[in-house]
């Protein structure tokens, strides 16, 4: 499953020497040094091993092509991030110059003045021509980019094969179909969920609102105002939350399930579908249910269309404070490029995040295509702003899920109770 990669050899070799970004700094300081030490911290991961040998391999190359320069990477749980990062905003000194985080923590980064607006070194690089769009938007916030995606996490279809075959069902072609597969299922197999998904789950709710035309927010110049109660969302609200309920997936059981708990059902051979990542699949393969599954992008509103996936994953980042921009620049592009990408995959199954390195992978590795299907059909992503952070921690989507299955509330008081909450953190109450 290797992914062949003789030009991006070529071009990871060219990169250092003709593509050094302009010299510019955000240093307090003014400063832009060309030698010592480039502090860079990464995530902690469960394949830690795997993900070592490949940072090992772009510093060994990026010191060889720096005299001088020293990469002292440091890997940093995810569970501590918050209180680490803050710390390294308030204290330059003991920031590193080039970072991972997460994708939804970006706009929170931005605004409390950590990051480096780094726009004009990624125009300049001939690779981010061909930056997946959907990502390339996700790491913009009032015109400056401050991040390079460097892997992306989609969600798609799982389906018990075997179970389909036995009932002579074909993989649903829309989500009304999808709905009314899941009943029939449930119907002729009552021990299994006809899908598993949760009032916990966000990102499984998310192509459901998006499909429909619905939104979370809409912005009003440099302001978000809540649009999860327009018509458009309710539609989709409710098409998600007809899910949970005793024909297809019982409130008592899936109103408080996470995604983990949803695909773990899927897993445990409890249900006939789930909606679950690329980053599943491997456990899914290990799973009682292994050779009996397959995937497809889930469906949209209309046969042939792709519901719109929610794009998760990580960045890389330079830290405004970095008194050597210059060599943190250079060195986001090496180990975010194409041929670390590639190598990434290969090591990980991270899926990388350029257009032309998706389809090399998904031609090295069918099991792929539906997710990359689904990149290529367009993802959608959260309000650029911190206040996002706040709506999640709240569990505002998740309570509006949960209130309207568990019969609490309907769709439409929920759904304004949520825009009320939603509102109140955008203007920061």
């Amino acid at each position: 499953m290797r992914v062949v990669r003789a030009l991006g050899l070529l071009c990871a070799a060219a990169l250092l020497a003709s593509c050094a970004p302009p010299q510019s700094t955000n240093s307090p300081s003014g400063a832009d040094e060309t030698t010592g030490t480039l502090r860079v911290w990464l995530f902690t991961e469960v394949n830690q091993e795997a993900k070592e040998t490949v940072v090992e391999q772009a510093v060994a190359e990026f010191e060889a092509a720096h005299e001088g320069v020293t990469v002292d990477v440091q890997y940093i749980p995810v569970e501590s991030r918050a209180e680490r990062f803050q710390a390294a905003f308030n204290d330059p000194a003991s920031a590193p110059d080039v970072a991972e985080f997460g994708n939804t923590d970006l706009a929170g980064y931005v605004e409390a003045g950590g990051l480096a607006d780094i726009r004009a070194d990624l125009e300049a690089w001939d690779e981010y021509a061909d930056m997946d769009p959907g990502l390339a938007v996700s790491t913009v916030v009032e015109g400056g980019n401050y991040a390079l995606p460097w892997y992306v996490g989609v969600r798609a279809l799982y389906y018990r094969t075997d179970v389909f075959d036995e009932l002579g069902l074909e993989p649903p072609a829309t989500l009304d179909e999808l709905a009314g597969t899941a009943e029939e299922i449930r119907a002729e197999r009552p021990e299994l969920l006809g899908i598993s998904t949760g009032g916990a789950y966000t990102y499984a709710f998310l192509p459901f609102l998006w499909a429909h035309g619905g939104e979370l927010a809409e912005a009003q110049g440099t302001h978000f105002a809540s649009a999860i109660d327009s018509a458009a969302s309710v539609e989709g609200i409710t098409a998600y939350t007809d899910l949970l309920t005793e024909e297809i997936c019982p409130p008592q059981t899936c109103a408080e399930m996470t995604g983990n708990d949803s695909v773990q059902q899927f897993i445990a051979g409890d249900a006939a579908m789930t909606i679950g990542g690329d980053f599943n699949r491997l456990a899914v393969d290990e799973s009682e249910v292994a050779g009996d599954y397959a995937v497809v992008p889930l469906p949209g509103t209309e046969a042939g269309s792709t519901a719109p996936a929610f794009a998760g994953g990580n960045n890389l980042g330079v830290l405004a404070g970095t008194e050597r921009r210059t060599l943190a620049v250079e060195f986001l592009r090496l180990l975010g490029g194409k041929e670390y990408q590639r190598r990434m995959f290969d090591a990980m199954g991270n899926l990388p995040t350029f257009t032309d390195v998706q389809a090399e992978a998904a031609e090295a590795e069918p099991a792929i295509e539906p997710f990359v299907a689904t990149l290529e059909a367009g993802t959608r992503f959260v309000p650029a702003t911190g206040a996002w952070t706040a709506i999640d921690a709240q569990a505002v989507l998740p309570s509006m899920l949960q209130r309207v299955a568990g019969g609490q509330a309907t769709v439409d008081e929920a759904a304004a109770e949520a825009a009320g909450r939603m509102d109140d953190a955008f203007d920061g109450r």
